[in-house]
């Protein structure tokens, strides 16, 4: 099964997939949380979005609270932040799992690519990106200190656009 196909759940609980949540288009795929001191980097996520996405890019977030709990709100919580706070227009997955014996076989697959570092494995904390090309194939890993604006994303979606 390709990556853009596991079946996933939206912010408010309805089934999808990357593929029905993205089409054809590029995603940065990025565990968020709204009390986190990295959660300013939402605002960087909106602007990759506008100006990526008219060519075929978005960003899809995925709260998650297995890090100190940086993520108690409810669907609801979470969605008035992100829009009210940062005024997120991306598409938020439901709160999930991303590390342990519960993780989320999206995260499986995707906790195999490397980042710039060889950094394999289990997710450091919130803020991870990952970038998936039009075909599937996770084309980078950034850990959660490289802001959504470092040269190394932006070189990235600029060679997968």
């Amino acid at each position: 099964m390709s990556i853009r196909e596991i079946p996933l759940r939206t912010l408010t609980g309805a089934p999808t997939t990357l593929a029905e949540l993205a089409g054809d288009k590029a995603v940065l795929l990025v565990n968020v949380a709204s009390k986190c001191g990295l959660t300013p980097q939402y605002s960087g996520l909106v602007e990759l979005n506008k100006t990526y996405g008219p060519r075929g890019f978005t960003v899809i977030g995925v709260p998650c609270n297995q890090f100190m709990g940086q993520e108690p709100g409810t669907a609801e919580e979470i969605e008035q932040f992100c829009s009210t706070t940062y005024g997120v227009d991306f598409p938020l997955l439901e709160k999930t799992e991303v590390n342990g014996e519960n993780r989320h076989p999206l995260y499986a697959e995707l906790v195999e690519t490397a980042d710039a570092e060889g950094g394999a494995g289990d997710i450091q904390w919130n803020f991870e990106k990952f970038l998936i090309d039009r075909d599937g194939k996770v084309a980078a890993r950034f850990r959660p200190t490289v802001t959504p604006q470092d040269a190394t994303i932006t070189s990235a979606i600029e060679g997968v656009l």
